[in-house]
């Protein structure tokens, strides 16, 4: 079982949303069949035969154990993962863009990054566990309590500045075999064709990175 699964497509997302389905995903944390999840659930066994069946039909729960008990054959799901996230990729063409409006002072614009991390760094990791391979990344979570918006102001202006020099100090677009990365208070490699299906097989900065 992964850690976090990214589902792309949008056939997908719809089966991992629907209540009775995600009930049954969390219940497959640990094997189990559809009698157990009957009981466990309180649903007719044949209503959770058939949503276990759409489930593993994409790829979110898979089959563990196949036994006969008498003249019944028992089949036990676990789920592929312990956690979902839905890629914003599987919304298609409405998906948020962060180059529509860039504007830096945009609550839309932030969430519009946001979705482009959770998509961009999915695809990655979804490479990753394909090829089982390690993903570099790096990451900061901090929180900052302002006395006043001024502060807020300056603070904002010198983290740009900031991130402006050390971007400045360490870019170099004629670099031989450079790689392109988003910075988003986070880092990460910009996926392209080639890396989300491979997971960077070929870097050795992948092997050394971490899984996140």
């Amino acid at each position: 079982m992964l850690d976090v699964a990214v589902i792309e497509e949008p056939a997908a997302a719809e089966a991992s949303l629907d209540p009775i389905r995600s009930r049954i995903l969390a219940a497959l944390s640990e094997p189990g069949s559809a009698a157990m999840l009957a009981g466990r659930l309180g649903l007719p066994r044949q209503k959770v035969n058939y949503h276990l069946k759409e489930l593993e039909r994409h790829g979110l729960v898979e089959l563990t154990v196949e036994r006969r008990k008498g003249s019944v054959t028992e089949r036990v799901y676990q789920a592929t993962a312990a956690s979902y996230v839905i890629s914003p990729s599987a919304l298609g063409a409405v998906s948020p863009d962060p180059a529509r409006a860039p504007d830096q002072l945009s609550a839309r614009w932030l969430l519009a990054l946001g979705s482009r991390l959770v998509q961009e760094v999915g695809a990655l990791l979804t490479g990753a566990q394909r090829a089982q391979r390690r993903v570099a990344t790096f990451g900061i979570d901090a929180e900052v309590r302002f006395a006043s918006a001024s502060d807020r102001a300056a603070f904002t202006q010198e983290l740009a500045q900031a991130v402006t020099t050390l971007v400045g100090r360490y870019h170099d677009e004629s670099a031989p075999g450079g790689r392109n990365h988003r910075v988003i208070f986070g880092l990460h490699q910009i996926p392209t064709p080639r890396s989300a299906s491979t997971a960077n097989a070929q870097d050795p900065e992948a092997e050394a990175g971490q899984e996140n």
